[in-house]
């Protein structure tokens, strides 16, 4: 039906809108290129999916997945956020292939390959619960608009442009990294227990990387340090992927499709606009 397709459509919309939102917070705006954002993500969704299949609540489960992804985020930010540029993302990308394995290898809490099913359902209308999304991003959105507008924010920006200026005038710049990591991730759990409530089953390809290359086209297009560029080119991408559907007759041509399609929107961007859609840094 045309309407449950569009309240799936605006579902994951918003999902995705905070997922790359709360990314632009540690790329964006703090400067830290952490490629293992989508390992947070999962880790919200499959905390999420084992305490409400164990009977919790959904509504503590939603909080706990939050500060669980938070407080793992935290403890790898405190070891890592030391390391400079292009180390500490090598650092986060092997966070994928660690946060795989586990997945697929601790069979007796995640069931390995064969994922979890029947997750229970936050409303069993597809329309309450698109509605529910779109509150709980917007909330979430919001706060992260006004903390990157606040004094904190304002740090963020200043490691961001000049870390060692930003030390000699007395601002602690390793814990405002891993306060940067921290707010990030938890809001990362926080999508990725929107998702796995959207799908009720989540499986171990949630770590794979094709998901955050979609998050980080998003990224680069909006621009980074930009809330406004997130949403729009999130809405614009997300709009290209469904009509890929739609004009593409083989099933088994949409990714490699879709992945030729970021590829292409990227370069232009790249060319064009260095600074995305609404960027105030280059990428």
């Amino acid at each position: 039906m045309i309407h449950e397709f569009l309240f799936s459509f605006v579902t994951f919309l918003f999902i995705y809108f905070l997922v790359a939102v709360s990314l632009n917070l540690t790329i964006g705006f703090t400067g830290l290129v952490n490629l293992g954002h989508m390992v947070f993500f999962g880790v919200g969704a499959y905390t999420s999916a084992i305490l409400t299949i164990n009977g919790v609540p959904w509504y503590f489960a939603i909080i706990v997945a939050g500060v669980v992804a938070s407080i793992l985020g935290a403890i790898i930010a405190s070891i890592t956020v030391r390391l400079k540029g292009d180390y500490f993302a090598m650092v986060t990308l092997g966070l994928v292939f660690i946060a795989i394995a586990v997945s697929r290898n601790w069979i007796s809490l995640t069931r390995g390959a064969l994922g979890l099913p029947g997750i229970p359902d936050i409303f069993r209308n597809n329309f309450y619960y698109t509605l529910f999304t779109i509150g709980v991003v917007t909330i979430a959105i919001i706060i992260i608009y006004f903390l990157t507008n606040s004094e904190t924010g304002k740090i963020f920006q200043a490691i961001r442009d000049d870390e060692t200026a930003t030390a000699i005038l007395g601002k602690n710049t390793y814990f405002y990294k891993i306060l940067s990591v921290a707010i990030s991730t938890f809001f990362a759990g926080i999508a990725g227990s929107l998702f796995a409530h959207h799908l009720n089953f989540i499986d171990p390809t949630l770590f794979d990387l094709e998901l955050f290359v979609f998050i980080l086209a998003i990224l680069i297009s909006g621009g980074l340090a930009s809330i406004k560029g997130t949403i729009v080119a999130g809405f614009i991408l997300s709009v290209l992927i469904t009509l890929l559907r739609f004009v593409v007759v083989t099933p088994e041509l949409i990714g490699p499709m879709r992945n030729m399609l970021f590829l292409v929107i990227l370069i232009l961007i790249l060319i064009y606009r260095p600074r995305g859609i609404f960027g105030r840094v280059d990428v």
